[in-house]
């Protein structure tokens, strides 16, 4: 899809009324794989657009199942985990490749079906358990397509176990996920993770943006698929951030705050003294769990 990043008209600069939000005119359809580290590394970047701009756009999360023929060769494996060492270095999302060697997913569709099972319970439900998910193999190693851990993830989101269980085993689940792939077909999505911004207001195919960029460059296209000059919401204080979303990437935190990773580490630390945060190494780097 061809797209231009020239800007909204100088005609149209005018901040959007209160009436605009009674119905967010922009929707975005997310496009990941939970077992992606490119995926699961973009969230600092979603955080931050959430925070200034997400009054104006609503997020859709479309689950593929690229990793769903990872085959088992040692080769191929010990590809696979350095993969996932180098994204996380990179990226400052950790990523412990360490999970192909010691606790390797043997059924990827599994955990694909999994949060389909959860978005029946709400799209808030599915995005939580999805989050929850990826800190599940990202930093912990566990195999989530154990049904005991998808359980396990079920409960710390606080789903309705009993609902989830079942909905598990069910063809609703297994249908939601083929549309959701069949959706990225049509769209020609085949780059995880891609980003499609859709004008509600216009009948249009949406501009689409496969792989990673730099966050002003989704925030030119927000504002051209707006047609109008916004400007970002004031951010929520540190504290008040971190009640929000309880458990947090160091690299979230200054993605989204604009600051250096020493400078983050410095306020987070703060907060550590005054018992508000309590400090967990990864791998690479650290997360941060509110503690009140």
């Amino acid at each position: 899809m061809s797209w231009n990043l020239s800007g909204p008209s100088k005609q149209t600069t005018a901040q959007l009324s209160y009436f605009d939000f009674l119905q967010k005119p922009i929707e975005i359809y997310i496009f990941v794989d939970p077992l992606c580290p490119e995926c699961w590394s973009l969230e600092p970047l979603l955080k931050k657009l959430m925070l200034e701009y997400g009054r104006f756009f609503t997020i859709r999360f479309i689950i593929s199942n690229q990793t769903s023929m990872v085959d088992q060769e040692n080769i191929k494996i010990e590809r696979l985990r350095q993969q996932w060492e180098k994204t996380g270095h990179l990226s400052g999302m950790c990523c412990d490749g360490d999970l192909w060697l010691e606790n390797p997913i043997n059924f990827p569709t599994t955990v694909s079906i999994a949060i389909k099972a959860a978005e029946l319970q709400g799209k808030k439900a599915g995005k939580k358990f999805l989050r929850k998910m990826q800190e599940y193999i990202f930093l912990n190693k566990c195999d989530m397509s154990i049904e005991d851990n998808l359980v396990n993830c079920a409960e710390e989101v606080k789903l309705d176990i009993e609902e989830f269980k079942k909905d598990l085993h069910s063809n609703s689940a297994k249908k939601a996920l083929q549309c959701d792939i069949k959706l990225a077909k049509e769209m020609e999505v085949d780059y995880m993770p891609s980003i499609v911004f859709f004008n509600e207001a216009i009948d249009d195919e949406g501009l689409k943006l496969s792989g990673i960029y730099p966050y002003e460059v989704y925030v030119k296209v927000l504002k051209q698929m707006l047609d109008k000059e916004v400007k970002p919401a004031e951010k929520p204080g540190l504290e008040e951030f971190l009640a929000h979303f309880q458990f947090i990437a160091t690299k979230e935190v200054a993605v989204v705050y604009d600051w250096s990773i020493e400078r983050t580490v410095k306020e987070l630390r703060k907060l550590q003294l005054k018992q508000i945060v309590q400090e967990v190494p990864v791998k690479h780097g650290s997360f941060w769990e509110y503690a009140k």
